[in-house]
Formats: C-alpha cells, sequence, structure tokens
C-alpha cells in the first residue's frame, strides 16, 4: 500500500460517510509517511506522490484533477476556512516539483491549468496558465 492509494481510500471512505475509517488512514499515512493529506480533498485515483509523498502537506480545500505528480516536500495551502467555497483546483496531467508551495489568497481560489509545470522550489500564489511552466519565487512563467 502506497500514500496516495490510503489517500483516496479515506477521501473515499469520507465520501461514504465513514468519518472514522477516514481519519484512520489519513493518520496511517501520516506514520507511514509524513504527509498530510486530508480525506475532504477532492483526488483522482491516478494521483501519483514521488518518494512516497514523503513531508507533503495538502489542505483540505484542494482539488486535484488526473494523472497529477507531487514530489516530496510540496505544501499546498488555501487560506480559507476548511469547507468553504474557495478551493485551490489543479488541472489533469499537472507536475510539482520537490519542495514547491502553492498558496492561495485569503477567501480566494487559485488554479493551475492542464498540463502546467511548477518548477522545485517555486512559490505560486497566482493562477498558472494550462501548459505554462513556472519557476521562482515567486513563481513567474518561462
Amino acid at each position: 500500500m502506497n500514500a496516495e492509494r490510503l489517500w483516496w481510500w479515506s477521501c473515499r471512505a469520507y465520501k461514504r460517510r465513514w468519518t472514522l475509517a477516514a481519519r484512520l488512514l489519513k493518520t496511517l499515512n501520516f506514520i507511514l509517511y509524513k504527509a498530510i493529506l486530508p480525506y475532504q480533498a477532492e483526488i483522482e485515483r491516478d494521483v501519483r506522490l514521488e518518494h512516497y509523498g514523503l513531508g507533503v502537506v495538502i489542505h483540505p480545500n484542494v482539488t486535484l484533477g488526473h494523472r497529477v505528480r507531487i514530489f516530496h516536500h510540496v505544501t499546498i495551502a488555501a487560506q480559507s476556512p476548511i469547507g468553504s467555497e474557495h478551493r485551490i483546483i489543479i488541472g489533469d496531467d499537472v507536475l510539482i516539483g520537490a519542495g514547491a508551495i502553492v498558496l492561495s489568497r485569503v477567501n480566494r481560489e487559485l488554479h493551475v491549468g492542464n498540463g502546467a509545470k511548477i518548477g522545485a522550489g517555486a512559490v505560486v500564489t497566482q493562477d498558472v496558465e494550462a501548459g505554462d511552466t513556472v519557476i521562482g519565487v515567486p513563481a513567474r512563467p518561462i
């Protein structure tokens, strides 16, 4: 069992209102992989956490598309209350490099378009267009 499978199952359990099972799976993921992967997030089954998802931290108000690849020590954080309508939405085929930070502004949505690439160590605070590659602090397209 890997981190993304445990995460996917915890999200499915939560949607079925099996909250205790969702919490147990989230805790197991943290114990095994030191990743904070919330069961309230919306993820696809084919999300990949490279390097076992070590140190990955994700806010519950995140939606991940198909074939998203997230490397180790990535933080995806929304500055909005859990369960609010403000989300970080990451499209299909997005790659997020090691140590990158995706941070939405207070009570705002942030979108990362399909096929975008976020470089290692980049800090993303604004929308990323589909197909763009962004690097740096703050992240800018190259």
